[in-house]
C-alpha cells in the first residue's frame, strides 16, 4: 500500500517540513514569553491549537499540486517537476520568513505579524531605515538563515519535491481520498457550516497566549483575507439595525435631542460656544508620537517631561484620557474627525473617506480658516496627504518643503525632519497668517524608532543615546521650544493649543485589550481656559475635538459623536472606547465590554487598569458597544459623516 502512495512523497514532504518550521517557531515562542503564558490555565492547549492551524494553511496550499500530481500523466509531470520544486521551496520561504520575523514583531506589537505588517510593506524607505538602524542584528541573522535554508532547499529539494512515477489508474483511484484529506484538513471541521478560522484559537484573556498557537503566515493571509469585510462590522461583532445603533450613540452624547437636525445625516447636530466670540480663536492641535501617559512625569509616568509638567500649570490637563487605537492613523482619525474607531482600518486610509468626510479642516476651511498640516516626515505616509487634501487641508507642509526651502535645520532622521526643526516651521507659519484666522495639525515625528535625534540638547535619562525613554525627552524639549517661540508672538494670545499623543509606544499586556497602555496625555492652552486645572473624568481622544470646537467661540454643525466635556454632567460615567488589532473594548466608567470576532462578548470590571475580573455580561452594556462600532460602519458606508451642504 505504501508503494502505491509513493507518489504523494512530495506532498508529504512539504507538509513534514511546514509542521517543523512552524512548531520549532512556537516552541521557541513558548519559552520566550512563558512567564506570561504559565498564567494561563490549560496553556498547554497552544500546542494542539497550533497543529490544527498549521495543517489548515498546509493543506490549502497543498491542494493545486494534489491536483496535478493526481490527474497529469507521468509524462506531462515530467516536463514540469521544477514548478514543484520551486512552488514547494516559495512556500516553505514563506514560512520561514514569517516566523524569523516574528519574534521582532511581538516585541514591538504584542501579537504575531497581522494587517500592520502588510501596511508597512508599501513603505520600503521608512520601515528599511527603522529597522536597520533598530534591528540590525536581526536582520543579519534572518538574511545569514534565510540564504542557508534556500541554498540547502535548491540543493536538495529535487529528492524531496520531484514528482515520482506511479500507475495512471491507481492516482485516479486514489484521488478523491486524498482531495478529501486536504479538504478535511483545510476546513478542520465537517460539521461546522464555516470553515474554522482564527477565532477558534482564542482560549484564553491574554491576546498574545492566543495568537501563540496560530502562525505567522495564517495570520498575516488571515488579515488579508479578511480585508473583504473592512467597513462590515456586522460580519466580526454581531448584527444591529443601524437605527438601534443610533440611537444608542445618541445616549452616550452631550448633545440634546432637540439639537440633531437632519435624519439623512443621523448624528448631524448643532453645538453651541462656551461663549461667543465676533471673532473665533485660531487652534493648534499638536499630535505627538507615541507619548503614552507612562512617560509624562505630571501623570505619574516616568520624569521625562519638565516642560510638559510646566506647562500643565497654565492649562487644562486630562488625566484619564485614553486613545482609541494603536496607530497614529486612528489617533487622527479620532482627533481631526471624532470618528468612531472600529475594526476596520482608519478612515484616513478608507477609499470612501478620501473626500466629502467630515474634519476640523474642512469645517472651519469653510468658516474662512487657513488650514495646514504641518510633519516633518513625509505626508504620503499611511495616506495622510490624500485624506488631507481631500478633506479641507489647504497646505500640506513635510519634509519635501523642508528639503527646498534652502534653510538649515537642525536634524535629519529615518522618519525625517526633527521635532525643533517642525516646531520652529510652524511658528514661522503661524506668523505669517497675520490674524487670519487659521487652524493647524502638527505632528511630530522623534518618538518613533529608531528614536533619533539631534545630540546637545537634552540631558540623557539612559546611557545609550537613541532610546524610547531619550526620544520621549527630546519630544518633551521640542515641546517647549514651541512654546516658548509661540508666547513670543501676537497669534499666542489668540490661539488654543492642545498637545495630545496619538497612541501609546508599545501597546502589550497580558489582557485581551491591554487598557493601562492607552492611557495619554492631553493638555490644553490658550485664553479663558483655566489655569492648572485638571479633568479626572474617564474620558476618550474622540471627547477632544467637539471639546476643543466649543472653546473657539462660534456656533457650528458637526456629526461628531464625542462629548464636549464642559457640557458633562457630574453625573454622567465616564466613557472610552479603544480598539485593539480586531478586538474592540467599550469601557463605561470600571466595566468594559470586550468584543472579538465572531465570539460573544465578554464583560470585566477593571480593578486598577492592570487587573481585569471577568463578571456576568451585561446585555444592555454590550449592545452599546456594537451600537458604537455598527454606527461607524454605516456611516462610513452610507457616507453619512459629513457636513450639511448648503
Amino acid at each position: 500500500m505504501l508503494k502505491k502512495l509513493h507518489f504523494l512523497k512530495p506532498l508529504f514532504n512539504f507538509i513534514s517540513i511546514g509542521l517543523i518550521i512552524m512548531t520549532l517557531s512556537r516552541i521557541l515562542l513558548f519559552f520566550l514569553y512563558r512567564d506570561r503564558i504559565d498564567e494561563t490555565e490549560n496553556y498547554w492547549r497552544i500546542f494542539p491549537i497550533g497543529l490544527r492551524f498549521d495543517l489548515i494553511i498546509l493543506c490549502y496550499i497543498s491542494f493545486l499540486p494534489a491536483v496535478l500530481i493526481c490527474l497529469l500523466p507521468d509524462s506531462f509531470l515530467q516536463k514540469i517537476k521544477k514548478f514543484f520544486h520551486i512552488y514547494f521551496l516559495f512556500f516553505l520561504f514563506l514560512f520561514l520568513l514569517m516566523e524569523v520575523s516574528t519574534p521582532d514583531f511581538i516585541a514591538q506589537y504584542d501579537t504575531r505579524p497581522n494587517r500592520l505588517f502588510l501596511d508597512y510593506l508599501i513603505y520600503p524607505k521608512e520601515v528599511l531605515g527603522t529597522l536597520l538602524k533598530s534591528y540590525l542584528p536581526s536582520m543579519i541573522f534572518a538574511v545569514v538563515f534565510l540564504s542557508a535554508a534556500v541554498y540547502f532547499g535548491y540543493k536538495k529539494g529535487k529528492k524531496l519535491f520531484y514528482p515520482s512515477f506511479q500507475n495512471y489508474k491507481t492516482k485516479l483511484i486514489l484521488f478523491p481520498l486524498v482531495a478529501f484529506l486536504l479538504f478535511f484538513g483545510a476546513r478542520s471541521s465537517l460539521t461546522s457550516k464555516r470553515p474554522i478560522n482564527a477565532s477558534n484559537a482564542v482560549f484564553s484573556t491574554d491576546q498574545l497566549t492566543n495568537c501563540i498557537g496560530l502562525n505567522s503566515f495564517y495570520t498575516v493571509a488571515y488579515a488579508a483575507y479578511s480585508l473583504k469585510n473592512e467597513g462590515n462590522s456586522a460580519k466580526m461583532y454581531g448584527k444591529m439595525d443601524s437605527n438601534e445603533a443610533y440611537a444608542r450613540v445618541k445616549k452616550y452624547m452631550t448633545a440634546l435631542p432637540e439639537d440633531f437636525i437632519d435624519p439623512e445625516l443621523p448624528l448631524l447636530h448643532n453645538q453651541n460656544p462656551d461663549s461667543l466670540r465676533e471673532k473665533p480663536y485660531n487652534l493648534v492641535i499638536f499630535l505627538q508620537e507615541s507619548l503614552g501617559a507612562e512617560y509624562v512625569g505630571c501623570l505619574g509616568g516616568k520624569p521625562l517631561t519638565p516642560n510638559l509638567d510646566a506647562l500643565s500649570k497654565e492649562g487644562l490637563l486630562f488625566t484619564n484620557l485614553y486613545c482609541t487605537g494603536t496607530r497614529s492613523v486612528r489617533g487622527i482619525e479620532a482627533v481631526v474627525t471624532g470618528f468612531l474607531p472600529s475594526p476596520s482600518e482608519s478612515v484616513v486610509k478608507l477609499s470612501k473617506s478620501q473626500s466629502d468626510f467630515f474634519t476640523l479642516a474642512a469645517l472651519l476651511k469653510s468658516k474662512g480658516f487657513d488650514t495646514s498640516f504641518i510633519y516633518g516626515g513625509s505626508a504620503n505616509f499611511d495616506d495622510m496627504a490624500s485624506f488631507f487634501n481631500g478633506n479641507g487641508f489647504d497646505n500640506i507642509i513635510d519634509e519635501a518643503d523642508f528639503d527646498s526651502d534652502g534653510k538649515k535645520y537642525a536634524f535629519k532622521g529615518t522618519w525625517g525632519y526633527s521635532d525643533e526643526d517642525l516646531v520652529t516651521k510652524a511658528n514661522e507659519y503661524f506668523k505669517s497668517q497675520k490674524g487670519k484666522p487659521f487652524f493647524s495639525l502638527m505632528f511630530s515625528t522623534s518618538n518613533h524608532e529608531p528614536f533619533e535625534f539631534p545630540d546637545g540638547r537634552i540631558q540623557l535619562f539612559d546611557k545609550n543615546k537613541n532610546t524610547v525613554n531619550n526620544a520621549m525627552k527630546y519630544a518633551d524639549f521640542s515641546i517647549g521650544k514651541f512654546f516658548e517661540m509661540a508666547k513670543k508672538e501676537d497669534y499666542f494670545k489668540n490661539t488654543i493649543f492642545i498637545v495630545i499623543a496619538d497612541h501609546n509606544t508599545r501597546t502589550y499586556g497580558k489582557h485581551l485589550v491591554p487598557i493601562k497602555k492607552f492611557r495619554i496625555p492631553a493638555l490644553i492652552i490658550g485664553p479663558q481656559v483655566p489655569k492648572g486645572e485638571k479633568f479626572d473624568k474617564l474620558s476618550s481622544q474622540i471627547d477632544i475635538p467637539p471639546t476643543l470646537l466649543s472653546m473657539l467661540g462660534m456656533k457650528v454643525q458637526t456629526p461628531m459623536p464625542g462629548r464636549n466635556i464642559h457640557d458633562l454632567k457630574p453625573e454622567t460615567k465616564g466613557r472610552s472606547i479603544m480598539q485593539f488589532h480586531d478586538i474592540n473594548a467599550f469601557r463605561v466608567e470600571d466595566q468594559v465590554v470586550i468584543m472579538q470576532p465572531n465570539k460573544k462578548a465578554l464583560q470585566f470590571k477593571i480593578e486598577n487598569d492592570t487587573i481585569l475580573t471577568p463578571v456576568k455580561l451585561d446585555e444592555e452594556l454590550a449592545k452599546d458597544a456594537l451600537a458604537h462600532v455598527t454606527a461607524a460602519s454605516d456611516l462610513y458606508k452610507e457616507k453619512k459623516y459629513k457636513m450639511k451642504k448648503k
